[in-house]
């Protein structure tokens, strides 16, 4: 199955997986404090970086340090406008070298800084969703003053939730973003109330990995087989492009879950605690919603769950002028600005913006069920491709890749939602 080789980061999430169990269970010990509790995730976080990302770790380690001092040193009102900049150009940056490594000097990244660059993103999350929790209230930061009344110890001991919190190792390098007031409320909470993890539940999330990945292998020897996109013949490439976007989704499936159940496995999972809707716990692979959905809106929204809920809080929210393509248009400079991310994200906005318009006209016209059941059934095929077109755009690296999937018979399914968006935008303009 080649397990490790398409997925660098499986066997270190999977050794982190004991320490998950000991964590929950030493959470069940009354003995087990607080600060131990904090210790313990950022002592792992620690040791999972340089394990996984060894000299590169630093590249993470330096902007945590620097949003924990920023949100020390800052009022709430400027905390999140500073950490956002400063993670996103340090970020940025890290996404330069990467660029440097495969467009000018033509060589592979090496897999250690794929990791990080990954783990980067990752914090970036938190960083920005501690910052906006702080600058809406919802968390009180500790303020500068502190630095000039306390000790040493007294700084560090109030930095520590904070660093705990960006840099422990559930979710140091992937799984669904969990927010800091559940975070603290999980390491504050009492031994008595602490959730016992469950062996059927692991036991089931285990089984769906080792299907994913029995698929995967199986789509993967026949995608092997047959011709690629340089090599496919006007309608084959269809079925290439369908093909190879399902062995991208399968992949992203299984790490999806193989992440939830760390964090299930550590007590961070859907079972601890409740509260405000940005505070509950939402798994990334929702496979039945994604895989059955006729919606190219929906499937955006279920689509890497955690992720598209912090970018709607963080860019769609909160924007002024077409948050949509904002939103989309964030999204590709998160993702490192490659130029079929960008191509992809782009086109995404504009399938997402026409998706709304053709299903609310379908439903004022089309009304007897058989009709509705046609329709659907061939948007539902029609979603699946556009998915598919944008899904390779983004994941190819190379302009020619992209080139050739551009000139294919592949670019006619969004086309086709171009022109109706075209159409259907005029229409509206008419009747207003």
């Amino acid at each position: 199955m080649d397990w490790l080789q398409l997925h660098p980061l499986s066997l270190y999430q999977g050794a982190a997986f004991p320490f998950a169990l000991l964590f929950n269970y030493l959470c069940t010990v009354d003995s087990f404090s607080t600060q131990s509790r904090y210790f313990f995730l950022l002592a792992g976080g620690h040791l999972l970086a340089l394990a996984a990302m060894g000299s590169c770790a630093v590249l993470v380690f330096i902007p945590a340090l620097c949003t924990v001092v920023l949100i020390h040193s800052l009022s709430p009102q400027e905390v999140h406008r500073c950490t956002f900049f400063f993670q996103m150009s340090w970020q940025t940056l890290c996404h330069l070298g990467l660029h440097y490594t495969e467009y000018y000097l033509q060589e592979p990244p090496s897999v250690r800084f794929c990791i990080t660059l990954s783990s980067l993103m990752l914090l970036t999350q938190r960083v920005t969703s501690l910052s906006l929790d702080i600058h809406e209230g919802k968390v009180e930061a500790a303020l500068s003053d502190i630095g000039i009344r306390s000790s040493l110890s007294g700084r560090l001991r109030e930095a520590l939730p904070y660093f705990s919190y960006l840099l422990f190792f559930p979710a140091l390098l992937g799984g669904p973003l969990c927010s800091f007031k559940r975070f603290q409320a999980r390491i504050q909470g009492s031994s008595s109330l602490c959730p016992r993890h469950s062996f059927w539940a692991l036991s089931w999330r285990g089984l769906q990995i080792l299907g994913l990945e029995c698929l995967r292998a199986a789509l993967r020897s026949v995608v092997s087989a047959g011709a690629g996109l340089r090599d496919c013949q006007q309608l084959e490439c269809v079925y290439v492009m369908w093909s190879t976007a399902c062995l991208f989704k399968l992949t992203y499936y299984s790490c999806w879950v193989l992440d939830d159940s760390l964090l299930q496995a550590a007590g961070f999972g859907s079972e601890f605690g409740g509260g405000p809707a940005e505070d509950t716990y939402v798994p990334d692979a929702d496979i039945w919603t994604l895989e059955t959905t006729h919606r190219i809106s929906l499937f955006t929204r279920k689509w890497n769950q955690s992720t598209a809920r912090w970018l709607r809080r963080l860019i769609f929210q909160r924007g002024r002028a077409w948050p949509l393509l904002q939103t989309f248009a964030f999204s590709a400079w998160w993702h490192g600005l490659h130029p079929g991310q960008v191509f992809g994200f782009l086109c995404w906005a504009v399938m997402v913006e026409a998706d709304y318009l053709i299903h609310t006209f379908a439903n004022l016209v089309i009304r007897s069920w058989p009709m509705r059941l046609l329709y659907r059934t061939l948007t539902w095929a029609h979603t699946q491709l556009i998915i598919a077109y944008i899904m390779l755009a983004v994941e190819v690296r190379s302009l020619s890749c992209l080139w050739l999937l551009c000139n294919s018979y592949n670019s006619v399914f969004p086309m086709v939602y171009c022109i109706l968006l075209f159409l259907l935008v005029r229409r509206k303009h008419k009747f207003n």
